[in-house]
């Protein structure tokens, strides 16, 4: 057809463009129409071959994924081991029991044994058949019969005799020469008698053993059930819900791979979960759908726990015992709900952790602070300000420990984030002298370059503020709180000082957006909304499936750990107090013999730096957009960023703290000027956001 357009095209006038037109039109109507699909490139389907390239496109391993994992061979030997160890135990505890009730049954079983020995001997099965031919009086075959009878009672009789004869005389002497052993033989005599006096309601001997948090196998009858009571199935005629792969075992459950119906996506179950569960009739904790986004965005993977997590044994720590962390790499943090490890990065990375009261941060705490004090180069700075105590077992390894709730514990808070800043700013100092050959990549700090200049003091500095909510709503803090965690999160990490945040109270005024905004890993244990959830998680999280609202708050130290737009859910590693004091004690013993010990911890007086000026202050407070701002407004400003600083000046007139500032800021050689601010207050001293310099911190 192209080439007949081409050719009308070459020939034709250009005055008869209309019949070039019609032409044209008439040729592509005649046109027979071409498929899209080229059945060159495929393989018809139903061949033997399309089968086998669709069977090896997905084909299982060739090595079950039991024997590839050695972790997850050692875990199910175990836990086979402990299940049938257990069993027994609880079988052979009630083995008297069942003892007793074999004795009981033991006068109906032998009532049982004698009326069937009686028939035996007597062959009373044969009665029936002499009795029909003596009711037809054919006297030969009675006779045939009654001699057979006799044949076969005779020997019985004998036998029987003979037999009782003996065990009653053996029973006799038995008696006067081993009373304990024909004691034993006759309860063992007894039990076996009572073996045949079942009674008739069919009542089991034997309890049965069951165990109330291993649940049934999953397949696919009840996958599809499920995915149609909560609404996903497929419309009449059209394609429905279709399994990937088989149903099969996954660790300590099942996996289940399914492609859902045409244009619903993996979300759609993620948002039902726990209507699945409740379809499913099993704990809402077993059941874990997740999406596989690697596959296309339809692809669900729901994982089903054999066991209910919130009631299995708990698994350690893999630090509890023996071992040493490093920071720079991924540390140990909790398990999955396959039980498989999940570790959790503070390198580069800052975390924050929020939930509700109860929910089990104090868990998240240990694991985290004692993963950090088992790296004797790291350097542990504490604020917990609950005043609970639930941190005091790393006390001993601490640079820097506060507990408390009062004005002064949330100013060495305070005090302790100023310090990280002056210090993020040396290291930056420090990085930005070196020649280029030895920065590093991304200009951080790097456990190479702390080692070859140990001068320097370039080891992390893991800053721990619990209950920080308390200086983001306190009415004298919160603005410097705010101000000097959101320049720490933006801008220390990449030189070794990371914060960690955790709140009970994950709410908009208790979380600033300017903080929780730039995090980069998150941790939201149980939370009662959608806004907590996302305050934690990130804008959009709950419409993505991490939705840590559907964790009941006595799951505790349960959560969904998150790191850009992806989520896991995690168990953090329960750490008693206890065991959380000799892991301490390990630590304090790899820092003494590291000669690593520091601060508090040697009984020195720990000097919290604080190298921000006036100037820097001046831009913590600077309203954005706004090009000038007269100096008493700067004042009050000033003041509730840095009351300790600047509220004497708020007890001075309007002049004189214009002055005050203008003093301050000669040093720096910045100037107030008079200005006319007609949206303010007409005209006074006042500053320009251009005339103050810029930070120059390396951040």
């Amino acid at each position: 057809m192209t080439d007949n357009v081409v050719r009308l095209r070459k020939h034709a006038p250009v005055e008869d463009a209309a019949a070039l037109t019609k032409t044209i039109i008439d040729v592509v109507q005649d046109a027979e129409p071409r498929p899209v699909d080229n059945p060159k490139e495929t393989v018809p389907e139903g061949t033997w071959l399309a089968e086998k390239q669709a069977y090896l496109a997905e084909a299982p391993p060739v090595i079950p994924t039991f024997l590839r994992n050695a972790a997850e061979f050692v875990d199910a030997a175990r836990w086979t081991v402990s299940y049938y160890v257990h069993v027994t135990a609880f079988h052979t505890v009630r083995a008297p029991v069942y003892l007793a009730r074999l004795l009981l049954r033991a006068p109906r079983g032998a009532g049982r044994l004698l009326v069937r020995w009686g028939k035996w001997v007597a062959d009373t099965e044969a009665r029936p058949v002499e009795a029909k031919a003596a009711a037809s009086a054919d006297i030969e075959a009675w006779l045939a019969l009654s001699r057979e009878h006799s044949r076969r009672v005779r020997p019985r009789r004998i036998a029987s005799l003979v037999v009782a004869t003996a065990t009653g005389i053996t029973a006799l002497v038995a008696a006067f020469l081993a009373p304990g052993w024909i004691l034993t033989a006759a309860v063992a005599a007894a039990a076996l008698c009572g073996l045949n006096g079942e009674k008739r309601d069919g009542k089991p001997l034997i309890t049965r053993y069951v165990a109330t948090n291993v649940l049934r196998r999953l397949d696919s009858t009840e996958v599809f059930e499920a995915l149609a009571a909560i609404g996903i199935e497929g419309r009449k005629g059209k394609r429905g819900v279709e399994f990937a792969s088989e149903v099969m075992r996954d660790g300590p459950g099942w996996r289940a791979e399914v492609d859902l119906p045409p244009g619903v996506e993996a979300t759609a179950v993620l948002e039902k979960r726990a209507a699945l569960a409740a379809a499913m009739r099993r704990p809402i904790s077993t059941v874990w759908p997740e999406a596989d986004r690697a596959a296309h965005p339809g692809r669900l993977v729901l994982w089903v726990a054999q066991r209910d997590p919130a009631k299995a044994g708990r698994k350690l720590w893999p630090l509890m015992k023996s071992g040493q962390a490093d920071v720079y790499e991924p540390l140990p943090f909790g398990f999955d709900p396959r039980g498989n490890l999940v570790e959790i990065t503070l390198m580069y990375s800052n975390l924050l952790v929020g939930g509700i009261p109860g929910s089990g941060k104090t868990s998240c705490a240990l694991a985290i602070v004692l993963g950090v004090a088992l790296d004797p180069t790291a350097e542990l700075w504490i604020f917990e300000l609950k005043g609970s105590g639930d941190l005091d077992s790393v006390r001993p390894v601490c640079h820097r420990y506060v507990s408390g709730d009062e004005d002064e514990d949330l100013e060495a808070a305070l005090g302790g984030m100023r310090s990280g800043i002056a210090e993020y700013q040396r290291r930056a100092a420090f990085v930005r002298s070196l020649p280029a050959s030895e920065v590093p990549e991304g200009r951080k700090v790097t456990r190479a370059l702390a080692e070859k200049y140990p001068e320097q003091q370039l080891g992390l500095r893991v800053i721990v503020i619990d209950e920080v909510q308390e200086l983001f709503t306190h009415d004298d803090y919160k603005d410097e709180a705010t101000a000097l965690a959101t320049r720490l999160v933006k801008k220390a990490r990449a030189y070794g000082i990371i914060l960690i945040l955790l709140t009970q109270n994950p709410d908009a005024p208790s979380l600033p957006t300017s903080v929780s905004s730039s995090v980069g890993t998150r941790l939201c244990l149980a939370v009662m909304d959608w806004r907590a959830n996302n305050n934690v998680l990130g804008t959009g999280a709950y419409d993505r499936g991490l939705r840590a609202t559907d964790i009941s708050v006595d799951e505790q130290g349960t959560g969904i750990l998150a790191r850009g737009r992806e989520g896991i859910t995690v168990r953090a590693a329960f750490i008693k107090q206890t065991e959380a004091e000799d892991i301490a004690k390990r630590a304090l013993a790899l820092r003494t013999a590291a000669g690593t010990l520091s601060g508090q911890s040697v009984g020195a007086q720990v000097e919290e730096l604080d190298v921000e000026t006036v100037v820097d202050h001046l831009r913590s407070v600077w309203p954005d957009g706004v090009e000038s701002v007269h100096s008493h407004r700067l004042v009050e400003a000033l003041a509730r960023f840095r009351p300790d600083l600047y509220r004497p000046w708020l007890e001075m007139d309007a002049a004189a703290a214009s002055t005050a500032l203008s003093t301050a800021l000669k040093p720096f050689r910045v100037s107030t000027k008079q200005l006319t601010i007609r949206e303010c207050c007409g005209g006074a001293k006042g500053l320009r956001w251009e005339d103050i310099p810029p930070a120059e911190d390396g951040g």
